[in-house]
């Protein structure tokens, strides 16, 4: 987690883990991320090698290519492969875009 956390302090742009308590979000642009699952290697019943599944999404209240650089640039220099979606929240007028990759966990 500690290198999660070094990833999204590079980032520069306000952070939560999994969501920001109630009043208490920033303006956009801003990033809430989670680990809401793993994929790790195992063999006879053990678990050899752990890796979380990672999710970055970034809130915008208009698109903006150069905050999504600003994220992706920061998973370039950490070598991070990732997937990217994009969709339109009506209900919170935002953007939400999605970065899901694979990190090994580090304890």
């Amino acid at each position: 987690m500690d290198n999660l956390i070094s990833i999204m302090e590079a980032i520069g742009i306000p952070f939560a883990y999994d969501h920001f308590a109630e009043g208490e979000s920033p303006a956009p642009p801003f990033i809430c991320f989670l680990c809401p699952g793993s994929d790790n290697f195992s063999a006879d019943g053990r678990v050899y090698y752990k890796i979380d599944t990672v999710h970055i999404e970034l809130y915008t209240d208009e698109k903006n290519p150069e905050t999504e650089y600003l994220v992706e640039a920061v998973l370039d220099e950490y070598g991070i492969f990732y997937d990217k979606t994009e969709v339109w929240i009506e209900s919170e007028k935002l953007y939400e875009v999605l970065y899901s990759f694979e990190m090994e966990v580090s304890l």
